[in-house]
């Protein structure tokens, strides 16, 4: 297994370029699919080096995937405004778009980590069924953004005691939709202490 490293690349987005980072595959044998990895909110500081992201990328990379995690446009080096979660879909619009036609013929799993997880959804609302193999969301602030509802296999995990996206917020949503939550106990927003638990939920789930 090798153990890549983080690649700066720039993709082209509707609002300009869109600085993002590239983890390949950790298999020696080449990739299995793609991840994109939706960074938290920006107005909170959220980018793509977010701890939870990268946490992300290491995992799905370990299991054969590339790792694409950019930054939507306003956030770092890339350009555009931050557009509250309306144009960043299309953002991620753009890097789906470029992963496809780096990686054909490779699934896609879509991830994201809290405002991440709301582009994510929006993107996968807009895709016909089979064209993601899954849907991956981390802490989604259910609480402050309207979500669409989501395929039935998709992994949702929250921590216990997110003060910022409450996980009753989360049951809420996932409730009409007979969606299963994975909790971690004593867990906040960040998961801070909690990250190789996160890493293992995730890795389990692929």
């Amino acid at each position: 297994m090798k153990s890549p490293q983080f690649q700066p690349i720039t993709i082209a987005g509707p609002a300009g370029g869109l600085d993002t980072l590239m983890l390949d595959s950790a298999w020696d044998e080449g990739a299995r699919g793609v991840v994109l990895v939706a960074h938290p909110n920006p107005t909170q500081g959220g980018t793509n080096t977010n701890k939870v992201v990268q946490t992300l990328a290491k995992v799905f990379s370990r299991q054969g995937y590339v790792a694409y995690c950019p930054n939507l446009r306003g956030v770092g080096k890339s350009e555009g405004t931050h557009d509250f979660g309306a144009g960043e879909v299309d953002d991620m619009a753009a890097v789906l778009a470029y992963a496809r036609a780096a990686h054909p013929g490779l699934p896609i799993v879509l991830a994201g980590f809290s405002f991440g997880t709301f582009v994510q959804t929006q993107l996968r609302a807009r895709l016909a069924d089979g064209e993601i193999e899954r849907l991956v969301l981390i802490a989604p602030a259910t609480s402050k953004w309207q979500f669409p509802g989501v395929p039935a296999d998709t992994l949702v995990v929250h921590g216990e005691e997110d003060d910022v996206a409450p996980l009753q917020a989360a049951f809420d949503w996932a409730r009409p939709q007979s969606l299963p939550i994975v909790v971690v106990p004593g867990a906040g927003h960040f998961f801070h202490g909690k990250l190789p638990l996160l890493a293992d939920i995730v890795n389990r789930s692929f």
